[in-house]
Protein backbone atom coordinates (compact mmCIF):
# COMPACT_ATOMS: atom_id res chain seq x y z
CA UNK A 1 0.00 0.00 0.00
CA UNK A 2 1.25 3.54 -0.36
CA UNK A 3 1.65 6.39 1.71
CA UNK A 4 -0.91 8.48 0.63
CA UNK A 5 -3.52 5.60 1.00
CA UNK A 6 -1.68 4.96 4.33
CA UNK A 7 -2.48 8.35 5.24
CA UNK A 8 -5.97 8.21 4.21
CA UNK A 9 -6.66 5.61 6.03
CA UNK A 10 -5.02 6.89 9.40
CA UNK A 11 -7.58 10.02 8.74
CA UNK A 12 -10.29 7.51 8.22
CA UNK A 13 -9.53 5.88 11.69
CA UNK A 14 -9.78 8.81 13.62
CA UNK A 15 -13.35 10.02 12.39
CA UNK A 16 -15.57 9.79 9.60
CA UNK A 17 -15.16 12.51 6.81
CA UNK A 18 -15.92 13.24 3.70
CA UNK A 19 -13.91 13.20 0.28
CA UNK A 20 -13.71 16.53 0.42
CA UNK A 21 -12.49 16.33 3.78
CA UNK A 22 -10.49 13.59 3.17
CA UNK A 23 -8.94 15.07 -0.19
CA UNK A 24 -8.03 18.92 1.04
CA UNK A 25 -6.33 17.13 4.52
CA UNK A 26 -3.91 15.06 2.46
CA UNK A 27 -3.23 17.75 0.14
CA UNK A 28 -2.64 19.77 3.03
CA UNK A 29 0.04 17.01 3.84
CA UNK A 30 1.68 17.40 1.00
CA UNK A 31 0.41 14.76 -1.15
CA UNK A 32 0.19 15.17 -5.52
CA UNK A 33 -3.44 15.15 -6.59
CA UNK A 34 -3.27 12.62 -8.59
CA UNK A 35 -2.72 10.24 -5.27
CA UNK A 36 -4.91 12.09 -3.17
CA UNK A 37 -7.64 11.15 -6.24
CA UNK A 38 -6.50 7.58 -6.79
CA UNK A 39 -6.25 7.11 -2.83
CA UNK A 40 -9.86 8.34 -2.30
CA UNK A 41 -11.26 6.25 -5.32
CA UNK A 42 -9.82 2.98 -3.69
CA UNK A 43 -11.32 3.70 -0.07
CA UNK A 44 -14.50 4.06 -1.81
CA UNK A 45 -14.37 0.95 -3.46
CA UNK A 46 -13.25 -0.57 -0.57
CA UNK A 47 -16.07 1.40 1.28
CA UNK A 48 -14.05 2.53 4.11
CA UNK A 49 -15.82 5.85 2.95
CA UNK A 50 -18.96 6.91 1.55
CA UNK A 51 -20.57 10.15 1.14
CA UNK A 52 -24.15 9.14 1.61
CA UNK A 53 -23.30 7.40 4.59
CA UNK A 54 -21.17 10.54 6.08
CA UNK A 55 -24.25 12.46 4.99
CA UNK A 56 -26.46 10.47 7.30
CA UNK A 57 -23.57 10.62 10.55
CA UNK A 58 -23.59 14.45 10.08
CA UNK A 59 -27.37 14.51 10.10
CA UNK A 60 -28.07 12.04 12.78
CA UNK A 61 -25.58 14.13 14.96
CA UNK A 62 -26.65 17.84 14.64
CA UNK A 63 -30.20 16.62 14.99
CA UNK A 64 -29.19 14.95 17.91
CA UNK A 65 -27.68 18.15 19.71
CA UNK A 66 -31.03 19.82 18.48
CA UNK A 67 -30.23 21.84 15.49
CA UNK A 68 -33.19 22.13 12.35
CA UNK A 69 -32.81 21.31 9.29
CA UNK A 70 -31.48 24.88 7.56
CA UNK A 71 -28.32 24.53 10.14
CA UNK A 72 -27.87 21.02 9.06
CA UNK A 73 -28.23 21.35 5.39
CA UNK A 74 -25.38 24.57 5.93
CA UNK A 75 -23.40 21.76 8.15
CA UNK A 76 -22.99 19.31 5.27
CA UNK A 77 -22.54 22.07 2.51
CA UNK A 78 -19.52 23.06 4.74
CA UNK A 79 -18.44 19.37 5.28
CA UNK A 80 -18.48 19.32 1.41
CA UNK A 81 -21.23 16.51 1.46
CA UNK A 82 -22.22 16.71 -2.06
CA UNK A 83 -25.59 18.25 -2.66
CA UNK A 84 -27.27 15.05 -4.76
CA UNK A 85 -26.95 13.18 -1.02
CA UNK A 86 -28.77 16.33 1.24
CA UNK A 87 -31.89 15.06 0.49
CA UNK A 88 -31.87 11.24 1.39
CA UNK A 89 -30.02 12.07 4.45
CA UNK A 90 -32.22 14.71 5.58
CA UNK A 91 -35.00 12.71 5.01
CA UNK A 92 -33.72 10.85 8.59
CA UNK A 93 -34.47 14.46 10.41
CA UNK A 94 -38.07 13.99 11.70
CA UNK A 95 -40.45 17.04 12.94
CA UNK A 96 -39.49 16.76 16.47
CA UNK A 97 -41.78 19.52 18.68
CA UNK A 98 -40.80 17.79 21.90
CA UNK A 99 -37.46 18.82 21.04
CA UNK A 100 -38.21 22.51 19.53
CA UNK A 101 -40.67 23.12 23.05
CA UNK A 102 -37.59 21.96 25.02
CA UNK A 103 -35.36 24.08 23.41
CA UNK A 104 -37.65 27.38 24.18
CA UNK A 105 -38.42 26.23 27.53
CA UNK A 106 -34.70 26.00 28.20
CA UNK A 107 -34.20 29.40 26.48
CA UNK A 108 -37.38 31.36 28.49
CA UNK A 109 -36.22 29.66 31.35
CA UNK A 110 -35.84 32.15 34.29
CA UNK A 111 -37.21 34.59 31.82
CA UNK A 112 -40.45 36.93 31.71
CA UNK A 113 -41.99 34.68 28.82
CA UNK A 114 -45.06 37.55 28.75
CA UNK A 115 -42.31 39.78 27.52
CA UNK A 116 -42.72 40.08 23.57
CA UNK A 117 -38.66 40.71 23.75
CA UNK A 118 -38.03 38.30 25.34
CA UNK A 119 -40.22 35.44 23.02
CA UNK A 120 -38.82 37.43 19.78
CA UNK A 121 -34.87 36.47 21.14
CA UNK A 122 -35.90 33.11 22.17
CA UNK A 123 -37.49 32.92 18.34
CA UNK A 124 -34.53 34.24 17.26
CA UNK A 125 -32.80 31.47 18.77
CA UNK A 126 -34.18 29.00 17.12
CA UNK A 127 -33.89 30.13 13.96
CA UNK A 128 -30.45 30.80 14.23
CA UNK A 129 -30.39 26.64 15.00
CA UNK A 130 -31.99 25.64 11.48
CA UNK A 131 -35.31 25.58 12.50
CA UNK A 132 -38.11 27.22 10.38
CA UNK A 133 -40.15 30.58 10.84
CA UNK A 134 -43.35 27.95 10.82
CA UNK A 135 -42.13 25.19 13.59
CA UNK A 136 -40.93 28.47 15.39
CA UNK A 137 -44.27 30.33 15.29
CA UNK A 138 -45.95 27.14 15.95
CA UNK A 139 -43.94 26.22 19.57
CA UNK A 140 -44.31 29.76 20.53
CA UNK A 141 -47.97 29.39 20.47
CA UNK A 142 -48.15 26.04 22.48
CA UNK A 143 -45.13 27.46 24.71
CA UNK A 144 -48.27 30.39 25.32
CA UNK A 145 -51.13 27.94 25.66
CA UNK A 146 -49.13 25.67 28.72
CA UNK A 147 -48.13 29.03 30.25
CA UNK A 148 -51.90 30.26 30.47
Amino acid sequence: MDETKKKALALLDRRDMSRKELTDKLLQKGETPEAVAAAADRLEELGFRNDGRYAALVVRHYAGKGYGPARVRQELQRRGVPRELWDAALEQLEPDPERLDRLLRQRLRGRDAADRAERRRAADYLLRRGYGWEEVREALDRYREREE
